[in-house]
């Protein structure tokens, strides 16, 4: 009985949806996190009478076809590149961006990855690097007798040195911008790789037009809304159990054409 395969698949896809709903929830608190949606498309169709064809007398074309669906799969699972609210720490190292565009960040094996949470810190040659120590490109070092860290809405990184009371400029922050952001690889650690499917990264200056500009002392938050996530949850779970009802009532009525085989 076909019907048992197909309710099976579409359990399938609500366990999926559900991971991704709890992986939603689990980062309600986490910077920079964007949520994500499960994503589905149907099966193959089982053709048992073809549409458009002439019927069994040549004399009519047959309007509609019996096409008997095979269920669902899971299709993508897409992140949600949307603005999240923003948090005030006044921690002159965090920055949010407002509008589109990713930190650069040197990974360790050499490559460049991207992120949305500005948690910034220096290490201790001075760099601006992430919470995991990761330097954040174009490098920035802030030296020991920097006071008064400013970092405009350009990305303009500038402290005062040595006591002095004019302010000296140290570097020049960069964004990067994706035709498809969908299409970016989330890696974890609030960092994402560039793919074929993004398309190779538009570097700019932050409030360049298109390009997101800088808030110092805010991070922005996860765009996780709690209410809808339950609410999802809710539908998540209403859709597994039909498809649950569906494989009972498959196997009660294969059992009674068993019993009346007999």
């Amino acid at each position: 009985m076909r019907a048992l395969a197909i309710a099976a698949t579409g359990m399938d896809a609500q366990q999926t949806n559900l991971e991704v709903i709890a992986n939603n929830i689990a980062n309600i608190n986490t910077t920079g996190y964007k949520r994500a949606r499960a994503e589905f498309s149907d099966l193959l169709y089982q053709t048992e009478k073809s549409q458009g064809v002439a019927n069994s007398g040549n004399s009519a074309i047959v309007p509609v076809g019996t096409n008997i669906g095979l269920g669902v799969q899971a299709a993508a699972v897409r992140n949600i590149h949307i603005q999240g609210e923003l948090a005030q720490t006044e921690n002159s190292l965090d920055l949010a961006l407002i509008g589109r565009g990713w930190f650069q960040v040197a990974n360790p094996d050499g490559s460049t990855v991207y992120t949305r949470a500005g948690s910034f810190n220096t290490n201790a040659d001075g760099q601006l690097v992430t919470i995991d120590g990761y330097e954040v490109v174009p490098g920035i070092t802030i030296p020991d007798d920097a006071v008064n860290v400013t970092i405009s809405r350009t990305g303009v990184v500038s402290a005062q040195l040595g006591g002095a009371t004019t302010y000296t400029e140290l570097g020049q922050l960069t964004l990067a911008n994706f035709v498809n952001e969908a299409g970016l690889a989330p890696l974890g650690d609030n960092l994402f790789a560039a793919t074929a499917a993004s398309g190779d990264p538009i570097v700019a200056a932050p409030d360049d037009p298109g390009f997101a500009y800088v808030k110092q002392g805010y991070l922005e938050t996860s765009n996780v809304d709690p209410v809808r996530e339950i609410t999802d949850l809710i539908t998540a779970q209403r859709a597994y159990e039909m498809n649950s009802k569906v494989i009972q009532t498959a196997d009660e009525m294969a059992s009674i054409v068993s019993k009346n085989l007999k």
